[in-house]
């Protein structure tokens, strides 16, 4: 690869993942709500799950949406419901500065963070855009470099949004502030999702 076409991609790769959108808005929440230390699993599912997942698009898996358009279609609709539910449960949660806070709430896990890219409508965007644009041969060395560069970008973009949570967390002390964040955060998580439901 090219320095050029190096830079061009890890430009595209950190505007992408820096940018709103359902994953930035959880660590969000997760770092405002339980803090930074708390919410590094949830940020190491997202550094290194969204990578693997443009290297599996890369090797293969847009080959099933080629050969099975309703494949995709499935996919959307599954995605579009999980976000939802992730929105009501964000609105609904209790603040943890409140009495009647949940003692078993917890930020995401690694595993659950990683799994979410595969249903995260703006993850498969970028992934999709990523390849084809930086990989459009799909041979192993160009879609193994694109997946590397999204490792270095997301850590930053991961530990931004995480830290931007943690620090609006001193705003937020009061449980009804904290409520109305959470609140709005949940709306914002559902607008994510009018790109892929009307896209222009």
């Amino acid at each position: 690869m090219t320095l050029d076409l190096f830079t061009a991609l890890a430009t595209f790769a950190l505007v992408t993942v820096i940018t709103p959108g359902p994953n930035n808005i959880m660590l969000m929440t997760s770092g405002t709500n339980f803090g930074f230390v708390r919410t590094i699993p949830h940020m190491l599912g997202i550094a290194l799950g969204f990578p693997l997942m443009v290297v599996c698009v890369g090797l293969g898996v847009m080959q099933v949406f080629d050969l099975w358009p309703l494949s995709y279609t499935l996919l959307k609709t599954v995605s579009v419901i999980y976000l939802l539910y992730l929105a009501w449960k964000i609105a609904n949660a209790v603040p943890p500065a409140s009495a009647e806070a949940d003692a078993t709430g917890t930020p995401l896990t690694f595993l659950q963070s990683a799994a979410f890219q595969w249903v995260n409508p703006k993850a498969w965007s970028m992934a999709l855009s990523a390849i084809t644009l930086y990989a459009a041969g799909r041979d192993l060395a160009a879609v193994l470099w694109v997946g590397a560069v999204y490792v270095g970008v997301s850590a930053i973009s991961t530990t931004s949004w995480t830290v931007l949570g943690q620090q609006l967390r001193r705003l937020l002390k009061r449980p009804a502030r904290l409520r109305v964040f959470n609140r709005v955060m949940a709306a914002l998580l559902v607008a994510t999702l009018i790109p892929v439901l009307w896209p222009a």
